[in-house]
């Protein structure tokens, strides 16, 4: 990224680990689950590097050398957090499932993985004034939405050439897949608001009516 937080007088930014000094896997594991939950109960403004660093057990030179800056960590954490969720083997080729079977697979993944806490907090925390001027929204659609959805229309594209799937333009499609996903539900809980006047509706059977809706438009009449 290019833009870099300004850190506090006196604090020398770690170089990269050289040749010699390669990066302790275990040390990125334990500053990206502290980053994580840091940012979920105090929220991104309110974090420190040195508090991260306390949290994880190391020191902020290594925290700073594995992220380099504190947009740069977040934009890792939702990474980890969507890769988590919603793993590469998701989209790899299964032509033998059936196209209604694997949309219901990535769509209650996808569903379950935005409903966190921890998902709820990051969208809360893109959204603050403060963030939202920064270029950390466009860095946070880079690490997680942008993956997601060109993988899906990858997948999307496989499914149309094997004569399942009629689809002009798969990454549209793609957008408008997740964008149903989200609904109702994910914005009243990003509200923190529960509207009582609708039926109750289970995530699955949301994500079902989606699929639905979804094959409506684009599955091959026979």
């Amino acid at each position: 990224m290019s833009h870099v937080t300004a850190q506090p007088p006196g604090t020398t930014t770690a170089k990269s680990a050289g040749p010699g000094r390669p990066k302790d896997p275990g040390k990125r594991a334990a500053i990206l689950a502290a980053a994580k939950r840091m940012f979920v109960s105090e929220g991104f403004e309110r974090v420190s590097m040195d508090q991260i660093a306390a949290e994880a057990g190391v020191s902020k030179l290594t925290v700073y050398s594995h992220f380099g800056d504190k947009e740069s960590l977040f934009a890792e954490a939702v990474r980890a957090h969507c890769e988590e969720g919603m793993p590469t083997d998701l989209f790899v080729a299964e032509p033998n499932t059936p196209v209604r079977e694997r949309l219901l697979a990535i769509g209650n993944a996808f569903f379950s993985m935005i409903m966190t806490p921890e998902a709820i907090a990051g969208h809360r925390i893109l959204c603050s004034p403060q963030v939202a001027c920064s270029s950390m929204p466009a860095a946070f659609w880079e690490a997680g939405p942008q993956r997601v959805q060109q993988s899906f229309a990858e997948l999307l594209e496989r499914r149309v050439a094997s004569g399942e799937l009629e689809i002009d333009d798969c990454e549209l499609a793609a957008s408008q897949f997740f964008t149903l996903l989200k609904g109702e539900m994910h914005a009243q809980a990003v509200f923190g608001f529960q509207c009582s006047r609708r039926v109750a509706t289970t995530p699955e059977q949301h994500v079902a009516s989606v699929i639905d809706l979804f094959l409506r438009a684009y599955a091959v009449r026979r």
